[in-house]
């Protein structure tokens, strides 16, 4: 072990540690700067991250077999049954490392490769194009790869099997600061997403699924929890993780997030969850899951993809609004209690992750505020939720949590088959006033999150923080669920002496008479 606490292989490399890791890689973004946008780095860097570490595993894989079996290095290579991937000769690294010119497309082809003999990686590695000379030159590709090879990827080489996966969450979160409202479309802060999940609570065996999953934040944290709290069998979690993500390059990185967290039979499909939702069983009906999560885009307009094809104009050439309720036609009956309005789909998103919800399941969703208290369709979309008594907890969140706004969100909770004790009530919590400030973002702490979960687990009352409401007190609010109602975070004012306050100001007025009185004598004097 050497000085920093790295110690070497015997292979000329140290092993990694988490702020080596996440050091090294971090640099790379520098090697890029110029020449790249910095919210397209993490498509980059992501992609050689793979690439290495794909090529380290498979001759880790290699060496084994070789010395265990006594076969040839040809032999092993060849075998898919000795290897979790496949690696053509033209991705292996060396081969890619030796490459002095059109070095790019080199790389595109070894993606290409890659996906040809792995075909659960279909689409994933040639999301990103490497060969645009414009973009990457020879040069800037050579500093990469060298960067890169500056350290082993192979299991013996990990201070921990998962570090890799731990250090991706730590650059997508860096990646999401440098891109700033752009990362929000990729990441949720780390504190909401813990909260979230103590508060669905997954268990084992379950199915856990998130319609708008972005990198697999939600569905990772998910499967840890679940580690944590379960049987404990060794490196084995027994839960089944589903996912669905419009971005085309969002979603190539959740697939890579989840082969490097061990996940590699996750089920992550591409497309747009409200239009066309893909986890479909062989009825074409929808399937259902034990938890669904998720932090779907907040307000998100024009949603129904069907209703914005072909837009009319009037007479004057204005475009003509489609009205949701005339041209949504969902077939999958998922907007049960109403449709949204155009200009906000945070209720379809909703209504969706309900109707996948298998009875005794649990769901939590992040939504902006103003799903608790909008009239009109929303108003009638919340009422029949809450006449269902499916609604167990509305969590309100301090203001300037996420990356692509300001604003303070909340968190809801479903639970299909409610204890005895909440029937017909809902938990509210408001933690506003719960956070660590930050500079540019605040961030929810364990503490934090703590102090929700034990009152909500507790179903403990705390004055200003929280209250477990009647059915028919919300009834009377008109099915408004603004927490305020429900919630009195003011502060009581000190009580004013009347007698004592008319006191002070006589004598303020006496002291003002004999400074008017003084004036009026100098001026006199200087003949003013």
């Amino acid at each position: 072990m050497n000085v920093n606490g790295y110690k070497d292989t015997g292979a000329g490399f140290m092993t990694l540690d988490l702020p080596l890791l996440e050091s090294w890689l971090w640099d790379s973004a520098d090697i890029l700067r110029g020449s790249i946008d910095s919210s397209d780095y993490k498509n980059y860097i992501f992609g050689l991250l793979f690439l290495k570490r794909a090529n380290d595993v498979f001759e880790e894989e290699v060496e084994k077999i070789v010395e265990e079996k006594g076969l040839s290095r040809e032999e092993v290579e060849e075998d898919s049954d000795f290897h979790q991937f496949l690696m053509p000769r033209s991705a292996r690294w060396k081969f890619i490392t030796g490459k002095t010119e059109n070095i790019g497309e080199a790389i595109d082809k070894a993606f290409a490769d890659i996906e040809e003999v792995n075909t659960g990686l279909e689409g994933v590695m040639t999301a990103v194009h490497f060969g645009n000379k414009d973009v990457l030159t020879d040069a800037i590709l050579q500093r990469l790869l060298l960067h890169f090879n500056k350290y082993s990827l192979k299991n013996r080489d990990l201070f921990t099997p998962d570090l890799l996966g731990t250090a991706y969450e730590y650059l997508i979160k860096m990646f999401a600061d440098d891109a700033g409202k752009k990362g929000g479309e990729f990441y949720t802060p780390k504190g909401v997403v813990k909260l979230i999940i103590r508060l669905i609570k997954p268990e084992e065996k379950n199915r856990v699924y998130d319609p708008t999953c972005g990198s697999g934040g939600m569905l990772i944290e998910s499967a840890k929890y679940i580690a944590e709290h379960g049987s404990g069998q060794g490196n084995l979690i027994n839960v089944s993780l589903y996912g669905q993500e419009k971005n085309l390059g969002t979603w190539a990185i959740c697939k890579i997030n989840m082969i490097l967290h061990n996940f590699p039979d996750a089920d992550i499909r591409k497309g747009c969850t409200l239009g066309t939702p893909q986890h479909k069983g062989e009825d074409d009906e929808l399937q259902i899951f034990d938890r669904v999560i998720a932090n779907p885009p907040f307000s998100k307009s024009k949603w129904w993809d069907a209703a914005e094809v072909d837009i009319k104009t009037n007479e004057k050439g204005k475009q003509i609004s489609p009205n949701y309720n005339k041209v949504v036609s969902d077939p999958y009956g998922r907007l049960q209690y109403g449709i949204p309005p155009r200009g906000y789909a945070d209720l379809a998103f909703f209504q969706h992750m309900i109707s996948v919800l298998k009875q005794g399941g649990r769901l939590g969703i992040v939504l902006p505020h103003g799903v608790l208290f909008r009239a009109g369709a929303e108003g009638k979309i919340r009422k029949g939720i809450l006449k269902d008594d499916i609604l167990e907890a509305v969590v309100g969140l301090p203001s300037k949590l996420f990356y692509n706004t300001g604003i303070p969100a909340s968190i809801i909770i479903v639970n299909k088959t409610k204890p005895k004790n909440l029937v017909n009530k809902v938990i509210f919590i408001d933690a506003s006033n719960d956070f660590k400030e930050g500079k540019n973002q605040n961030s929810l702490e364990d503490e934090h999150i703590e102090k929700i979960v034990d009152a909500y687990d507790k179903l403990k009352e705390i004055e200003k923080f929280m209250r477990i409401v009647d059915m028919k007190e919300i009834e009377e609010n008109d099915y408004n669920l603004n927490i305020a109602r429900y919630i009195d975070t003011s502060e009581e004012e000190e009580p004013v002496d009347l007698v004592a306050t008319l006191a002070e100001i006589a004598e303020i007025e006496k002291k003002e008479k004999g400074i008017d009185e003084k004036l009026a004598g100098y001026l006199k004097e200087l003949g003013l």
